[in-house]
Formats: C-alpha cells, sequence, structure tokens
C-alpha cells in the first residue's frame, strides 16, 4: 500500500510542489487549501498521477480538519502543516497590530497545526510517522513589521520541539525554506518585486530528504540540507 502525506495548503506554492514531487515517487495524497478553484484545479492535475483527494476549507475549522483525516481513510504516514496566513499587508507594527488579527494568525499558523496534529497521531504512531511544520526565519529573527507572523511561527517551533521529546518513536520537524517567490511572500512586500527569490520547488529536495530519509527530528533549513546532500 503507498505511503499517504496529508498536505495542507496545497493548491499552490511549496504545498503544491511537494504534493507534485510526492504523487511522481507513488505517494498518496490528501489535500487542503482555502481556494477551492485552485485547490481542485491542483487535484485534476495530480489525479492523472496518483490517488489523491482534495478538501477545500480552513484549518483553523474544527469540521474541516476531521475531514481531512477521515478522507485519509486510517492511514497517514506523514503530515505537513503547510497552510499558513500572513495576517496584514503590508505587516504593522507590533504597537499597532489589531489583537484580534493576530489571534486569528496564531489560531491558523500554531494552533490549527497542533489540533491536527492531536487528530492524526494515532495513526502516525502506528506508521512510526512523521510530522512536517513549514516554518520561517521570521520565527527565530527579530525583523521588524514581522512580529504577528513571526510569532505565530515561533510558536509553532516550540510545539514541535516539544513533541519531538513527547513522541521519540516520530520523526518531528521544523522546516524553514527560506524566502521564496510566493503569493504569502508577495503579500508582505506589496508593490516590491519579489522575483529574485528561489522557486518554491527548490525547496522541494530538502522537503523530501525529511520525508524519506533518516535524519533525527529538529530544526533544519533548506540551505542547509541543500549543502549537506
Amino acid at each position: 500500500m503507498p505511503s499517504t502525506a496529508l498536505i495542507t495548503g496545497a493548491s499552490r506554492g511549496l504545498g503544491l510542489a511537494l504534493a507534485r514531487a510526492l504523487a511522481d515517487r507513488g505517494w498518496r495524497l490528501v489535500l487542503d487549501a482555502r481556494g477551492a478553484p485552485a485547490l481542485e484545479a491542483a487535484r485534476r492535475e495530480l489525479a492523472q498521477i496518483t490517488d489523491v483527494t482534495a478538501l477545500a476549507g480552513d484549518v483553523a475549522d474544527d469540521l474541516h480538519r476531521a475531514a481531512l483525516v477521515d478522507a485519509a481513510g486510517g492511514r497517514i504516514d506523514a503530515l505537513v502543516n503547510n497552510a499558513s496566513i500572513l495576517g496584514m499587508s503590508p505587516q504593522p507594527a507590533l504597537a499597532d497590530y489589531p489583537l484580534a488579527i493576530l489571534e486569528h494568525v496564531l489560531r491558523v499558523n500554531a494552533l490549527a497545526p497542533l489540533a491536527l496534529i492531536q487528530l492524526v497521531l494515532p495513526w502516525l504512531d502506528a506508521a512510526g510517522g512523521r510530522i512536517l511544520n513549514i516554518t520561517s526565519d521570521a520565527a527565530v529573527e527579530p525583523y521588524e513589521g514581522w512580529g504577528g507572523y513571526g510569532s505565530s511561527k515561533a510558536t509553532l517551533e516550540q510545539l514541535t520541539r516539544v513533541l519531538a521529546v513527547e513522541r521519540p518513536q516520530l520523526n518531528v520537524y521544523a522546516f524553514d525554506p527560506g524566502d521564496m517567490n510566493t503569493a504569502l511572500h508577495q503579500a508582505a512586500f506589496p508593490g516590491e518585486d519579489i522575483s529574485d527569490r528561489s522557486p518554491p520547488e527548490d525547496s522541494v529536495p530538502a522537503l523530501l530528504e525529511l520525508l524519506e530519509g533518516d535524519l533525527p527530528s529538529g530544526r533544519y533549513r533548506a540551505a542547509d540540507l541543500a549543502v549537506a546532500t
């Protein structure tokens, strides 16, 4: 039976690039994204290669997360928490950050991944599976204007570290892909040319190393894995 990956935020950017690579390698896929038209286009493309289920919705919604787990049909070998929101664009200083919006950023970027992890842990434990949480250098560096998004990713990283200690039988990773030419990164720099950033496909080999290799739990950067491999 092929391995099954549940990937959130898979209609574009890094999530879609990873889904394409795993489809080529024979993985079965369960995909999520907020935008139904783009997600359906991804599903149609990938269905020509592998077994794929795609459900549009918000990972912060309890019912949507439950539906994703049900769609996996009792087997999950890898959970990739890739879905994120930036928050406001342009991003405000923390002194001016509306708390209701910050709360939503934290709910989507940190609490929703943990809630999904809690749901799939029985299947991951059974499969000796992997959890891969997509993070950012903004989680560890104090960039001006990135306090909202960065704090949400810092929370996700600490959750990742603690879970790795509590579940030593699993491989639990935080993965920092670096700057990428994606819609989220463009929203962080409205009106600027970000074409010099790397395409998300450049980070896929490092992700595959985490999903199919034997690296221990921890935080990894795409740049470091590219050098190591």
